[in-house]
Formats: C-alpha cells, sequence, structure tokens
C-alpha cells in the first residue's frame, strides 16, 4: 500500500519499518498512558515511527463472561488522549456498523477490521466512509 494513504506517516521514505503496538484491549483508564509512554521513549531511541494500538472492546472472545473492556467510551476517551497528550496515530479495530462512526468521531486515526469480518462488505463501507 502506498504510504500517502497515511498522511501521519507522510514522512517516512518508502518501506520504512514502524511500530503498531499497544495494550490488546484498553483494561484502565492509566495503564495504556504507561505503555504509550514506554513505547514512545523506545521509538524515539531508535527513530522509530510509532502507531499506538489498542481495542476499545474486545468483542471477538471465546467465552461469554470474558473481559471485554471498561465500556466503549470511556476507553476511546483513553485512546483520544494518548493520540493527544503524545502526538502520536492511534488505531482501534471496530466490529459492527455503527461502531465506524463511534471510533471516527473520538478522532481514531485508523479503523482496523479484524480479518474474520472482512467479508461484510457494509461493515467495510461504513469504515470507508468515515475517511480512516
Amino acid at each position: 500500500m502506498e504510504l500517502s494513504h497515511f498522511p501521519f506517516l507522510k514522512n517516512l521514505k518508502e518501506n520504512r519499518f514502524f511500530l503498531l503496538a499497544g495494550p490488546c484491549v484498553i483494561e484502565d483508564e492509566e495503564s495504556p498512558y504507561k505503555i504509550a509512554e514506554q513505547l514512545v521513549k523506545i521509538c524515539k531511541t531508535y527513530d522509530i515511527p510509532l502507531v499506538f494500538k489498542g481495542s476499545y472492546r474486545k468483542a471477538n472472545r471465546s467465552r461469554l463472561d470474558s473481559f471485554m473492556g471498561i465500556g466503549d467510551e470511556k476507553a476511546l476517551n483513553v485512546l483520544k488522549g494518548i493520540r493527544e497528550q503524545f502526538n502520536i496515530p492511534v488505531v482501534t479495530d471496530i466490529h459492527a456498523v455503527e461502531e465506524a462512526h463511534l471510533a471516527a468521531a473520538y478522532d481514531v486515526d485508523i479503523l482496523q477490521i479484524p480479518a474474520f469480518l472482512c467479508r461484510q462488505t457494509d461493515l467495510l463501507i461504513a469504515a470507508a466512509k468515515t475517511g480512516k
């Protein structure tokens, strides 16, 4: 994919490595900031561009009683706060059409569609319409 599709990576040379990292799911309001702080330090040390990844809701669990998140808006606010505080792009995944607009409203830079959902045309269209 062309780097021009990712405006936040516009200063990169073609085929340059960047790190996409973060917690699997936003489990609380404090630890994602600590994780982001450490990732930013490491990436600055090695001159590696960073994109912070965290799911605001983990919908693809194997058990109904598994932890799924701290609440959509609370977790999306954490991602937005990390984006603003550390001036880094953030990524989260979405699982349903109505989630595309919700996540985009919190300034998420990239909406990720889990592989097992990539055949749901309406979900892909909803994500694309957000421009994310």
